[in-house]
């Protein structure tokens, strides 16, 4: 299946591994690319540039097929060695980037200088335009369904990717809520180019986090997500536990009082903890609605061989036939 996407990354599927935390490391990265996608590190996972490089290095030993580097540009207070980083996946021979966050203007020119193709990710339609003006090669637009942040215009895929393929000229992938054949024709349909997936690569053999993680995301329902930390302006969407039940509890009875102090214990350091050593009430943890779709936990090459198959049969088949009636 060829589309601009594939075209442009030089990958067999339109399909994508997004940046997840102390989840896109390479054993998933390399799987992904292997099984004709894009797989994808996550920077800041590393805590160094030079654990980064390292990474980089292993992932390029597990596969030969392209793979790219996220980089969340976010404010904190300890701001993370962003031109290291970046050093580290130039040198590493890095040609695809996954930026997120803030706007990643000022790194661009370094990014093209050595020739890194840069996917942005969006939650509206205004911040996908701004993508394409500084010169970003692609957007990925995460619909509100999406895991982790949604940004906070509440937009859901049916109506951002179309609305996006109206306004950009730059090929679109799209996230949130994309698990299977059916989401891959969807959002070609709608106008995007590909799809990037997070929660339903986390329920896979090669992802390397605790099996509880991956049983938690069977188990669960597309009811069994919530949002947390709207109160902030930093809107997650995340799988319900014990913990986020004890930090929507902290936003209810401190309304717009709460601060991001408040809540520390439940965001703050808990990802090893889970995605590691399986204690799944550590904290909060991104999760899409998608959730609700994924009932397996197969290999990355069972995933992508059946997605593939599968939006190939609706697209000769189910839509064949409504086209000839």
């Amino acid at each position: 299946m060829k589309t601009r996407i594939t075209e442009l990354l030089g990958i067999e599927h339109p399909i994508i591994q997004g940046g997840m935390h102390h989840v896109g490391l390479a054993e998933l990265a390399s799987a992904v690319s292997n099984a004709g996608g894009l797989g994808i590190l996550t920077g800041l996972t590393q805590r160094t540039p030079d654990l980064l490089a390292r990474e980089i290095r292993r992932c390029r030993e597990m596969t030969d097929k392209p793979f790219g580097v996220n980089l969340t540009f976010l404010p904190t207070v300890t701001t993370p060695d962003y031109p290291g980083y970046i050093r580290a996946l130039i040198e590493g021979g890095v040609r695809i980037v996954e930026t997120a966050g803030n706007n990643p203007q000022p790194w661009m020119a370094t990014l093209k200088e050595h020739g890194i193709k840069v996917i942005h990710k969006c939650t509206s339609v205004r911040h996908a335009r701004k993508a394409e003006a500084i010169g970003c090669d692609a957007v990925s637009v995460d619909g509100f369904e999406c895991g982790g942040h949604p940004g906070e215009d509440d937009v859901p895929n049916f109506i951002l990717l179309p609305r996006a393929a109206e306004e950009l000229r730059i090929p679109i992938v799209a996230s949130g809520g994309m698990a299977d054949g059916r989401s891959l024709v969807a959002a070609l349909a709608l106008g995007a180019e590909g799809i990037n997936m997070g929660t339903r690569f986390i329920a896979t053999k090669e992802a390397p986090v605790h099996d509880k993680v991956k049983q938690a995301i069977v188990a669960a329902s597309e009811l069994d997500t919530r949002l947390v930390m709207r109160p902030l302006r930093n809107t997650e969407r995340v799988l319900n536990n014990a913990a986020v039940e004890r930090l929507l509890d902290k936003e209810r009875r401190l309304g717009a009082a709460v601060t991001f102090d408040d809540i520390l214990e439940e965001v703050v350091g808990v990802y090893p903890r889970i995605m590691q050593d399986g204690e799944m009430d550590a904290g909060a943890w991104s999760c899409g609605m998608v959730a609700g779709l994924i009932h397996d936990v197969p290999t990355v090459q069972e995933l992508m061989g059946r997605i593939m198959a599968e939006a190939r049969a609706i697209v000769h088949a189910r839509l064949g036939r409504i086209a000839s009636a």
